[in-house]
């Protein structure tokens, strides 16, 4: 992989310069991180690609600021304590499971999220709304890929239930094992793009990144019938460049996908509720049967779904959860603690 390319076919952008001096320019070089290691980075310079040690350093620095698949650096080769992450443009993480919240970066500098689910019973509303959260407050365009419409007799149906989330947004459907997939996707695949494929496991993510890779070089899985549930397949994160050009990063499957503080993709998926709530009479109105709430009130009209009211309530409170650090956080539960022995010992006084 050591043919010349040139940084545009990379996925360069001039506002990746704008952070470099001239010296820098002249003593080093720019390469794309193509893949994440434990103890070493995957790069792709313009002329060569190789391995660079990741230094101890980065470990001690915080995590969103810790070279990602996607990112761009500058360095001179093998010196040590000379790599710079670069701006980035957009970047996707999510909160990694357990119970101490601490962001997980997925890929950064993405220009488009295939958002995949399937024409069966892993097709969730909730899911996908989080998926899209997601994109929008990294910035990158969400494109929603529906998987084995070839197996379904409702792939319409599917395809009008993930429109109704977000009108602007792309809906296609494919069979990720036949290569029109490659064909209905192209818009998005263009030399220099880079796309990053996000599911739950069993949709078909790795069958239908080596359909558009075209040779196979991710391993699959089957899924489980009685519930449409999948294995794991991809463990770890890289980038892989696709026929027509383009960049592909492929991510292990999700069961649970915490958004963290994406406050603003959420804002942005549910713009309208978020206007509606302004006219309500109280500006720290909690939307849980207050008095002179508009958004109770729209429910209560027909004009506002109930269910993706309170979706939207479930993100939003997960994100403010998220912005707390985590003496607000131990001081919320204790509140909620002492809320519930008060409640008990009021319901025993009552009982006596």
């Amino acid at each position: 992989m050591n043919t010349p390319i040139s940084l545009a076919e990379l996925g360069w952008r001039p506002l990746f310069q704008q952070t470099l001096t001239v010296e820098q320019l002249e003593s080093g070089l720019v390469a794309r991180i193509l893949g994440v290691d434990r103890d070493r980075l995957q790069l792709r310079g313009e002329r060569s690609h190789w391995h660079e040690p990741l230094e101890k350093r980065w470990h001690e620095v915080p995590i969103d600021e810790r070279p990602t698949v996607g990112d761009w650096v500058w360095l001179k080769p093998h010196v040590p304590g000379s790599l710079v992450v670069l701006t980035r443009q957009t970047l996707l993480q999510r909160v990694a499971s357990g119970t101490e919240p601490k962001p997980q970066l997925l890929a950064a500098n993405i220009d488009t999220l295939f958002i995949v689910s399937s024409c069966n019973a892993d097709f969730n509303k909730a899911r996908l709304e989080r998926y899209l959260a997601l994109a929008l407050n990294a910035g990158a365009m969400p494109v929603m890929v529906l998987t084995k419409a070839d197996l379904s007799d409702t792939a319409d149906h599917y395809r009008e239930a993930a429109q109704s989330l977000q009108a602007n947004t792309p809906v296609v459907l494919v069979n990720a094992l036949d290569d029109s997939a490659a064909e209905l996707l192209k818009p998005w695949l263009a030399t220099g793009q880079t796309v990053a494929i996000l599911g739950s496991s069993g949709v078909g993510k790795t069958t239908l990144t080596n359909t558009l890779l075209g040779d196979g070089q991710f391993s699959t899985a089957g899924i489980r019938e009685q519930d449409a549930k999948g294995r794991h397949t991809t463990t770890a994160r890289q980038m892989v460049r696709l026929p027509n050009g383009g960049w592909i990063v492929d991510t292990p499957g999700m069961r649970e996908l915490r958004l963290g503080d994406a406050s603003e993709g959420v804002d942005q998926l549910f713009d309208d509720i978020v206007e509606l709530a302004r006219q309500c009479r109280f500006n720290d109105c909690q939307h849980q049967g207050d008095r002179g709430c508009a958004l109770a009130a729209a429910v209560e009209q027909g004009s506002l779904d109930s269910a993706r009211l309170g979706r939207f309530l479930k993100l939003r409170r997960e994100t403010v959860n998220a912005q707390q650090t985590p003496w607000e956080r131990k001081q919320r539960y204790r509140a909620f603690g002492k809320l519930v022995r008060q409640v008990k010992k009021d319901k025993s006084l009552k009982n006596r």
